[in-house]
């Protein structure tokens, strides 16, 4: 057990003191007022980022409550006159929800489309810390400077791509580690084509690996489909399209991944 559970322990074996609800419902209401007076308090840079802070929790909680609202009282049309003709019995529990409601959701899913947010296959992958994707290379005559990186994970680097001086280069990516294809399978078709990769869209781990091209399992990646013959709604073929890598590449020598359809 860890440490600094003990206090849980207790609980569970003791249970809680007799006022322990009414203390906590009492901390949780002090707590607006604690925060109101800090912001009061605060002054500069500290002011700016913690009233930064606060506003976007109250957009937060404001959406929250909105959407507890919208689930609690569904858009019901207002009655209409009651017509002359009686409606039947298995018309009269029915709900017609509003135009209005359907068009939020639509423009909804335009927007988190637009945002670039997918369902991926895999939504959640280990951080790699820079210990695991980079080694430190000594450089100078005497080898003691150790500013220079060398990559130790699948990378792509485009065609155009050209190396700096030696003496400048500071991320070195290794040719044996460069990869400009991938195995990627159609979850519909059920198939798996060797494609050219595009480029590195997004690498969950860090900015900054996503600009060297590292490819590690999660990474989304942009391939060109364009052999496969993909037509868009507008009847022009689709020519680049994400997918995200589902293996480890360093250990299997090859980026395997899923389309994100």
């Amino acid at each position: 057990m860890p440490q600094n559970e003990h206090i849980e322990l207790h609980q569970r074996r003791h249970g809680y003191r007799l006022d322990y609800h009414e203390r906590l419902r009492k901390r949780i209401a002090r707590e607006p007022h604690k925060k109101a007076a800090k912001a009061q308090a605060l002054r500069g840079l500290k002011a700016k980022l913690y009233n930064k802070k606060r506003h976007n929790e109250k957009i937060q909680m404001k959406k929250t409550i909105r959407a507890h609202e919208e689930k609690m009282n569904k858009s019901k049309p207002q009655k209409e006159k009651e017509s002359a003709a009686a409606l039947p019995a298995y018309l009269l529990d029915r709900e017609t929800t509003n135009r209005s409601k359907i068009l939020s959701n639509t423009i909804k899913q335009k927007r988190k489309e637009k945002a670039g947010k997918w369902q991926v296959p895999i939504p959640q992958v280990r951080a790699q810390s820079e210990a695991e994707v980079f080694r430190v290379l000594k450089s100078g005559k005497s080898k003691r400077k150790g500013w220079k990186r060398m990559v130790t994970k699948m990378t792509f680097v485009g065609d155009t791509f050209t190396r700096k001086p030696p003496k400048f280069e500071r991320f070195i990516r290794p040719m044996g580690l460069r990869i400009k294809s991938a195995h990627v399978t159609h979850p519909e078709l059920k198939a798996t084509f060797h494609l050219p990769i595009i480029g590195v869209k997004k690498n969950p781990s860090s900015p900054m690996y996503t600009s060297l091209g590292v490819i590690t399992k999660g990474t989304v990646i942009e391939v060109n489909i364009s052999e496969l013959g993909l037509v868009s709604t507008s009847g022009k073929v689709v020519w680049g399209k994400y997918a995200q890598v589902t293996n480890n590449p360093e250990n299997d020598g090859v980026v395997n991944a899923v389309l994100i359809v």
